[in-house]
């Protein structure tokens, strides 16, 4: 994957802790005054989530171009032991872990709605940070958030269907509306109109850490009550999950022989999930305020324990 200038720019814009303590400050205001994230007025706030996410993924296909899947032709191994370890890894360990964990049966599904779905951007600035393989990673991102909406309602229905009704047709349709067309039309904007409209590619990192941190902290807010009461069982139970996404995906990849710069990207992919677009799958099955817990914790967690494993190994920089 040719990885250009402008990418790499995007990518520095991510860089270090702000995006995490961004979410951790908008979070904690919404634990202590929830009432100015819930509603404006008769408009709920929470209506706003899938069209900022649609927007997030507009952006991301912005960003990618059909040249960029020859990577998968060029490693194609990194690529299926990197799908095949973020698809069984993740939605395994969820259901384990939300099973353990004893907490009510929406709440636990949330857990395993964040296993079941894709990586999502922060994997690829732990990536770039720590030296991985970066066109790698933002193969796997890509390839698995396409495959979201045929595998996510799949896993679902599968492990979370005793906890909660799983409609997986209709998540099926809420997940390709959410992320397929938006990518579809980010791509087609790339192809006819790149270059023309350059302050959309400088506004789109903003605009979706922006709209990522809106998000968690309106969720936040829904599930304020639930939040206090279980949540460091939850903080536990979401720091395991992403312990042991980075643990299993950097040893599997170590065990199937890829590099080492590979097998870090594996870990991130493994380990770092897209919570912003389980937030909204949450709020499309009318569970915001407790399915979508889980995810709205897990991206606080993943970032500052992603960005704790990326400091370590860019000291310990690879080939």
């Amino acid at each position: 994957m040719l990885f250009s200038l402008r990418q790499r720019e995007v990518l520095k814009r991510y860089s270090g802790l702000m995006f995490t303590l961004v979410i951790i400050l908008s979070s904690a205001y919404a634990l202590y005054a929830p009432e100015y994230f819930i509603s404006i007025g008769s408009f709920q706030l929470k209506e706003l989530i899938v069209p900022l996410l649609m927007l997030i993924m507009f952006g991301m296909g912005t960003s990618m171009s059909v040249k960029d899947f020859v990577s998968i032709v060029k490693m194609p191994k990194g690529v299926f032991i990197g799908l095949c370890c973020q698809f069984t890894i993740m939605p395994i360990a969820g259901y384990s872990l939300a099973v353990i964990s004893g907490l009510p049966p929406e709440i636990a599904a949330g857990i395993i709605l964040v296993g079941c779905s894709p990586s999502g951007l922060a994997s690829n600035v732990m990536a770039y940070i720590s030296g991985a393989n970066l066109a790698l990673s933002l193969t796997l991102t890509s390839i698995s958030t396409l495959l979201a909406p045929f595998i996510t309602p799949f896993y679902m229905s599968w492990l979370a269907g005793e906890l909660v009704p799983i409609d997986s047709t209709a998540m099926f349709f809420s997940i390709s509306k959410i992320v397929l067309l938006p990518i579809a039309a980010g791509l087609l904007f790339n192809h006819f109109l790149h270059g023309r409209f350059r302050f959309i590619d400088k506004a789109m990192p903003k605009i979706s850490m922006f709209g990522i941190a809106f998000i968690i902290t309106i969720i936040v807010a829904l599930g304020r009550d639930n939040l206090l009461n279980i949540g460091f069982i939850l903080v536990l139970v979401v720091f395991l999950h992403s312990t042991i996404g980075f643990g299993l995906g950097y040893l599997s990849a170590k065990l199937c022989k890829l590099d080492e710069a590979s097998c870090r990207t594996v870990a991130f992919e493994v380990g770092m999930q897209n919570s912003g677009l389980a937030s909204g799958i949450a709020v499309t099955m009318s569970k915001a305020a407790s399915m979508g817990l889980a995810p709205a914790v897990f991206s606080p967690v993943m970032n500052i324990s992603g960005s704790a494993l990326a400091a370590w190994w860019r000291s310990k920089r690879t080939e």
